[in-house]
């Protein structure tokens, strides 16, 4: 057992962009780290979970570590819940991944789903424990409430007696249920949505109608809160909604990552879901610091830690936020200015000190086009590269040129690190 060489798995947020693009950011980008993986390796390409899916990240990361997430993904909010350190009792208690939001109250229109990107987590802490432990007045309801990095948030919907269900819709529009699996939705209508049930049970109805008195009640309550009119005064966005997506209710029991392989493998992250999933396939977990804004600073402290694992580890597992914001927003530019620093402040510092037994594997956990600023189920670059590897003929990390290479394309993300593994890594 084991692996004939160290393996850096650096997986880049949101970083392709889409084939039918005229030029993708990857294509714009001066990017001579990631160029140069791809010509000292091989490459291909892969849906990350599967064509005509845009998933969401967590379902995309749980599937390109390996696993079907259509056999063990337990929804987002169970997973964000594992991340931001939350037990859940099961069967009475449903995780909700969240979102502090901009809505007009009067008729529930969605002014923006982020509140501009502009909260603090230092508001998001505050304006949660204004609605924490609410009393939901039905069914022995209450709700639970925790802030994790910027908008970001987790909801949990709870009853002292009464048993619920996470088959139950979202009130965010911007994703649809597909069982438990959340896709992204490439038009909406911009409206707080009441969440429904999704089976005919009383435990999915109850946890429906909670759900909804909750966001009810924490919308009078946000409105009046201080920290949305001071902000409101300085001319920014108000949090005074919050949206609810991918409603989990249990953790599963799933075969750790480092008996899946074979080998020791550790997680380095900094949002909840990343490290949720860490935590999931009981891999050693790092919580990585959140991002300061100096990209110099961040990406050389993350790569120092990188090195620091795989001193320890077989493989380490490392997953970069930057470019996908921009994506989202629709901002080609910023995009681009994110794969540079992650380029010149990790990945070719990386390259001029990398030991000679270590094995590079780089790829994205989705597409995020900024000409659709959404999540995508376009292909994602893949390039791999190992001390004795033979390269193929591509020199440009790109959608287009990775495709042409020798390792070819998957059809499933959950297909791609096992026959790496197996192929290239096994002694």
């Amino acid at each position: 057992m084991g692996l004939k060489y160290k393996l850096l798995y650096l997986v880049i947020d949101g970083m392709a962009d889409s084939l039918s693009d005229e030029v993708t950011t990857l294509e714009k980008a001066e990017k001579p780290g990631l160029d140069e993986i791809a010509k000292m390796g091989i490459c291909g390409g892969m849906y990350t979970v599967s064509k005509g899916v845009a998933p969401e990240s967590d379902e995309a990361v749980i599937s390109i570590l390996g696993y079907d997430p259509h056999r063990v993904y337990p929804g987002r909010g169970a997973v964000e819940a594992l991340g931001a350190g939350l037990t859940l009792r099961e069967g009475y208690e449903v995780a909700f991944r969240a979102n502090f939001a901009t809505v007009d109250s009067s008729t529930k229109k969605l002014v923006d789903r982020r509140v501009g990107r502009s909260l603090s987590t230092s508001e998001a802490r505050e304006l949660a424990r204004a609605v924490d432990n609410m009393d939901l007045g039905v069914h022995d309801g209450y709700a639970r409430v925790k802030a994790t990095i910027g908008h970001r948030a987790v909801v949990v919907i709870g009853s002292r007696s009464k048993k619920l269900s996470p088959m139950v819709s979202n009130n965010d529009p911007a994703y649809v249920r597909k069982g438990l699996l959340s896709i992204a939705v490439r038009s909406y209508k911009p409206v707080l949505e009441d969440i429904e049930p999704l089976e005919n049970t009383p435990e999915a109805e109850i946890t429906a109608e909670l759900a909804n008195i909750f966001t009810e009640k924490a919308m009078e309550i946000l409105n009046k809160h201080p920290i949305n009119k001071a902000r409101v005064e300085k001319g920014l966005l108000a949090a005074n909604a919050i949206l609810l997506r991918d409603a989990g209710g249990a953790v599963p029991e799933v075969k750790p990552i480092g008996e899946k392989y074979g080998c020791r493998v550790a997680v380095l992250a900094e949002m909840p879901v990343e490290i949720g999933i860490g935590r999931l396939f009981k891999a050693h977990t790092i919580v990585l610091e959140p991002p300061t804004g100096d990209p110099r600073r961040d990406y050389s402290l993350r790569l120092e830690k990188t090195m620091e694992v795989l001193r320890d580890y077989d493989i380490a597992y490392v997953h970069l936020k930057g470019p996908d914001e921009p994506g989202h927003d629709g901002d080609l530019e910023e995009k681009k200015r994110r794969i540079e620093a992650i380029d010149k402040y990790y990945v070719q510092p990386l390259l001029s000190s990398k030991p000679e037994d270590l094995a590079i594997l780089v790829t994205a956990d989705h597409a995020t086009p900024p000409s659709r600023r959404a999540h995508t189920d376009d292909p994602v670059p893949i390039a791999f590269y190992s001390p004795d590897i033979e390269p193929d003929h591509i020199v440009r990390f790109t959608e287009k040129d990775c495709l042409r290479g020798k390792l070819g394309f998957y059809e499933h993300g959950w297909k791609m690190l096992p026959s790496i593994i197996a192929g290239y890594l096994k002694q």
